[in-house]
């Protein structure tokens, strides 16, 4: 029965490598050493009443086997019956066996000594190895062992073999060698150890990563070492990169991060993992730390460069600490809370900061005594948040419950701007742009800079040498511009240099830019029929300048993308306003025809997708069409003869042939501005079935030109017929789309309509009917007064005119 016992109880069977370790041995084994039940040297030797000795765990699970199976107590060794467990402690024994132990250890370790070089075989070196580890896991006081041989330093050596097994037993044994041993982790980081095994961390073999970090773990639970791996360059990016890694397997993905937070405990680590994307904790620091730690971290935080995403994310986290550190009365701590706060706004995290209430303590900040490099930090961040979108009309920022946009405030924010230097004043002129983003935010700033006087300053700012702060003002110029359009078009006009310094920001061949698009877009909003602005633009080239930019967007040799839309909108606009003067200005009729810009507006009217280029193409078409009657060349008449002036009936009219029907005269697009000789007739009528109302209303006006009083109407009218724009127009009445639309298209009908066979084909449209009853009844004065015409046209209405033929 006792030879049939495993002994598989016992922990400390030997493995393959221990029993290779029997055979160091420089003294035999006795057999009194060995446990009849393990086979095994004994560590704890004890004695039966019969005088038997056991291993201590091997007799009490024999005790416990025979009590389980209900067998009598019994010797294992003798089979005879027992009458007690007593075991008496063999100490004598135990004595003898640790000095034998300490003899043969010593002799192993001399051995396993002489073996760690790189000249030893392979096979030697994993096996001295392997007993250095057997020998420092056996306890922990056993540790020492391996310092004061002073196998460390060549446990070291060996990480420099060239075969990848010994590299690999060496970090392992080095490992087991420094666990729960803070003098063996010093020992080991002695020297350029520690960059040598972090260079582990990068080799292409999984197993030497795996046990670098293992072994970096074990040396990262020492608070002294931490701070000399994480000076190590690369080390932390490495393990970070490890964290994040699929193709680890997930045992070592797990002591990276373990280590890395050990590595923690030393804030020059926390800055690194901060810089290279682990954030969290230098988050924590800030909301946990001490209050020197808070400081450090929140300065550092203002430091990193962070993307919009991970913004929100510490806006989230931080954003309320930073707030109220802000709100300290320690410089200092101020300081550093509004360079961090400045780093994370922005459009996305600006609901995130306004909800903690970061907008009253910033105004606060701005209008009191505060450090002059901290009001521009400010004013930076007041910038970022307002320029997000987020309503911030409603948010109370001062005494009364003032908002940003309070007349009070919004001077306060001009009274700052005419007294500091270029880079506040492009900030506060930046939270300006902000408010004025919003047709709910922008009336109350216009009145607050109207009462204040401010514009003239403001438009000053065109000419500033700083470009941020030059483009900050065209572009609150250009918000402001659709409102008080007069007074900044007054100040253009009467102030020195500002309106060539636009032209000049529009002629600079950079591509097309923010501040390009921004200028061209504020000359756009300016009073079209303002004749001495546009004389102004005159003297100055500026049209052929635009010309030029639009003709070089059309052939593609202008690059920009990102702007390229509401540039070429904004010169458009801007050329088209040489049209709305061309009654005034010879100068006007004169540049259209050298640079025939007519032809230009064609063209411009299929640039499809671009519904403002359309818009401003076609009314630019409508002014020059209102002129041709004044430019056509009337042909000359022979004068009639002696009996024609005596007898009229014997007079006959001439047939000249080539004159324009419309217009009765010779005519041409680029002279006259003819729309008919331009064939442009059938693309004004295309673009009346445009889904945009405003391109619409300015192809059916420019259309209208051909109807107009001073023209043969009826040839007009067959124009459109060739045209096919008779039913295009019919259907702007029929559908109703907007008041303009309804006021224009009953205008076109009823000259349409005074032709009979028109009249008479569309009399019986029921739906024509109701549309013009429907503007007859509800239109304005003039539209009423239209539509009735119209409708007498079709016989819905009697015409009184031969029974009254005095009455108006």
């Amino acid at each position: 029965m006792a030879e049939s016992w495993d002994g598989s109880y016992d922990p400390g069977s030997p493995s393959d490598d221990s029993r290779q370790f029997e055979k160091l041995h420089v003294e035999p084994i006795y057999d009194a050493f060995v446990c009849p039940l393990t086979k095994q040297v004994m560590r704890d030797p004890v004695t039966l009443e019969n005088g038997q000795t056991f291993e201590r765990e091997a007799i009490e699970k024999w005790f416990k086997e025979c009590h389980d199976s209900g067998r009598k107590l019994q010797c294992p060794l003798t089979l005879k019956e027992l009458r007690s467990k007593d075991l008496k402690p063999s100490i004598a024994l135990r004595n003898t066996i640790e000095e034998w132990n300490a003899r043969n250890e010593a002799a192993q370790l001399d051995m396993a000594r002489r073996s760690l070089n790189l000249n030893t075989p392979e096979s030697e070196v994993l096996m001295s190895l392997k007993f250095v580890q057997h020998i420092c896991q056996k306890s922990r006081s056993c540790k020492h062992i391996a310092r004061s041989a002073g196998l460390i330093p060549m446990i070291i050596d060996m990480l420099k073999s060239s075969s990848r097994k010994v590299r690999c037993r060496a970090l392992e044994t080095l490992r087991i060698v420094v666990e729960e041993n803070d003098e063996n982790k010093e020992m080991l980081a002695e020297g350029d150890t520690v960059r040598t095994i972090v260079k582990f961390l990068s080799h292409e073999q999984s197993k030497e990563r795996e046990e670098a970090v293992f072994l970096l773990y074990e040396l990262s639970q020492s608070e002294s070492l931490c701070e000399k791996i994480g000076a190590i360059n690369g080390a932390i990016l490495i393990l970070l990169g490890m964290t994040s890694s699929k193709s680890e397997n997930l045992l070592t993905v797990e002591k990276a991060d373990k280590t890395l937070e050990n590595l923690e405990k030393c804030e020059n680590n926390v800055r690194q993992m901060a810089e290279n994307g682990r954030l969290q904790p230098l988050l924590t620091q800030i909301l946990e730390g001490p209050p020197e730690t808070k400081l450090s971290m929140a300065n550092f935080l203002g430091e990193l460069v962070l993307n919009n995403d991970v913004k929100v994310l510490v806006a989230r986290t931080v954003g309320s600490s930073l707030i109220n550190l802000m709100k300290s009365s320690n410089m200092q701590s101020r300081e550093a809370s509004l360079k961090a706060l400045n780093q994370i706004s922005c459009e996305a995290s600006a609901r995130v900061l306004i909800d903690a209430g970061i907008l009253p303590p910033l105004v606060r900040d701005l209008f009191n005594q505060l450090p002059m490099r901290l009001k521009e930090i400010s004013a930076t961040i007041l910038a970022n948040v307002v320029n997000s979108g987020y309503d911030c009309e409603s948010i109370p920022v001062g005494p009364e419950n003032q908002t940003l946009v309070s007349e009070n405030i919004v001077h306060s924010l001009l009274h700052l701007i005419s007294n500091t230097g270029p880079a506040i004043e492009c900030k506060l002129l930046q939270v300006l742009v902000g408010l004025t983003h919003t047709p709910s935010t922008v009336t109350n700033v216009v009145s607050a800079i109207k009462s204040s006087g401010a514009t003239i300053s403001l438009v000053q700012f065109i000419e500033a040498p700083q470009k941020e702060l030059r483009v900050a003002s065209i572009k609150l110029l250009q918000n402001l511009s659709p409102y008080m359009g007069q007074e900044l078009a007054d100040a253009l006009r009467g102030t020195v240099g500002q309106l060539g310094s636009l032209i000049r920001v529009i002629s600079e061949n950079v591509g097309i830019t923010e501040e390009q698009a921004a200028a061209v877009g504020l000359l756009a909003e300016l009073p079209e029929r303002d004749l001495g602005l546009t004389r102004q633009m005159l003297d100055e080239s500026a049209f052929e300048l635009v010309y030029t930019k639009v003709v070089k967007i059309r052939q593609g040799e202008t690059k920009g993308a990102r702007f390229v839309t509401p540039f070429l909108e904004g010169l458009v606009r801007v050329l088209s306003r040489v049209t709305f003067v061309l009654a005034d200005e010879q100068a006007a009729i004169d540049l259209c025809r050298e640079y025939n810009l007519a032809a230009l507006f064609v063209e411009l009217l299929q640039a499809n997708g671009l519904d403002n280029v359309q818009m401003s193409s076609a009314t630019a078409l409508e002014n020059l069409s209102q002129e041709t009657k004044n430019l056509t060349k009337l042909p000359d008449m022979p004068t009639p003869g002696f009996c024609a002036s005596v007898f009229p009936c014997f007079s006959k009219q001439p047939v000249i042939s080539g004159l324009c029907g419309v217009h009765r005269g010779t005519c041409t697009l680029r002279e006259s501005f003819c729309l008919l000789e331009g064939q442009v007739v059938d693309k004004l009528v295309a673009l009346l079935d445009h889904t945009n109302e405003k391109v619409v209303e300015a192809a059916l006006a420019a259309i209208s030109t051909l109807l107009d009083d001073e023209v043969d109407i009826e040839q007009g009218v067959k124009v459109l017929c060739e045209a096919e724009g008779i039913r295009p127009i019919l259907d702007v009445l029929l559908e109703k789309r907007t008041d303009t639309l309804r006021r224009r298209s009953v205008w076109a009908v009823e000259r349409l309509l005074r032709i009979d066979e028109i009249a008479y084909e569309v009399s019986g449209d029921p739906n024509l009917s109701t549309a013009l009853v429907d503007a007859f009844q509800h239109g304005d004065y003039r539209t009423r007064q239209i539509a009735e015409r119209a409708l007498k046209h079709v016989d819905r209405l009697p015409n009184f005119s031969g029974i009254f033929p005095n009455m108006g």
